[in-house]
């Protein structure tokens, strides 16, 4: 099987910049009700609570990312798969049923976040 090797340099930056959204959300939520309330007095504890309800679900949607991302990590490695820098080359030399499996398995991985993503809102 021919794989294609993709060597990212890694960046001690990136991982600087992901820290430093998560302390600026963490000031932001207990600075932005005090803002609110002080720019205009007669704001209710409603009022205040939308705009953390957003900052709230903008810190879980980051922490669940990264967490799936490390289980998959996880997962890889245990699994004795090619890295994630790997990319198979020749998917068109799998058996047709191995191909068709792949397609059924990601389109019902796709139904399934969807069907989550709607209880979730409902």
């Amino acid at each position: 099987m021919k794989t294609l090797n993709f060597k990212m340099p890694k960046f001690p930056a990136k991982e600087m910049e992901l820290g430093l959204v998560g302390i600026m959300m963490l000031f932001a939520w207990f600075v932005l009700p005090k803002m609110m309330h002080s720019g205009d007095v007669t704001t209710g504890y409603i009022d205040q609570s939308i705009w953390l309800l957003i900052l709230l679900s903008l810190i879980s949607f980051l922490l669940t990312v990264g967490l799936c991302w490390w289980v998959l990590q996880r997962f890889w490695l245990n699994t004795g798969l090619p890295g994630l820098n790997s990319m198979v080359l020749n998917f068109r030399d799998l058996e047709l049923w191995q191909q068709l499996g792949f397609y059924f398995a990601c389109f019902a991985v796709l139904l399934l976040a969807a069907v989550g993503l709607m209880a979730g809102m409902m």
